[in-house]
């Protein structure tokens, strides 16, 4: 079982904090709060590009793929009304490496999203979630 605790740490801003002491600080953007952290919708995000990048590239070193950089960028489009949650995410992912397989990467990306990703699993399905990639050449 996972356990997190927030801190109310004044004004809109609450301190995150795991079992372990890893934490993040989230609050409002002004004039709501002060912007002093992530915003908590925001942080849905950053928890879809780990659990993704988590799994893809553990995939491509099982499938010996030769990776000397990742990036992941994931752009949420929020809708107007309340809850305003998003209703589109598309993620791309960046991968530099030698000789990477085109194939082999859609895989990684497939299993994981589709397969693995508990954070992908917790998403409605009414959201349109678009996935890409780019393969720069390393030497």
């Amino acid at each position: 079982m996972d356990t997190v605790r927030l801190k109310w740490n004044g004004g809109r801003r609450f301190v995150a904090t795991d079992e372990e002491g890893h934490g993040i600080v989230m609050d409002a953007p002004p004039p709501t709060g002060e912007g002093t952290g992530v915003r908590p919708i925001e942080a849905a995000l950053y928890a879809l590009g780990g659990c993704t990048g988590i799994d893809v590239i553990g995939i491509l070193g099982k499938q010996r793929q030769v990776v000397r950089d990742f990036e992941i960028v994931v752009t949420g489009e929020q809708r107007e009304e309340q809850p305003r949650r998003y209703e589109r995410i598309d993620i791309e992912y960046v991968v530099t490496g030698v000789d990477i397989k085109p194939a082999m990467l859609e895989r990684a990306i497939h299993l994981s999203e589709e397969r693995y990703c508990s954070v992908r699993a917790l998403i409605d399905p009414g959201v349109e979630l678009t996935s890409s990639y780019r393969i720069v050449e390393s030497e």
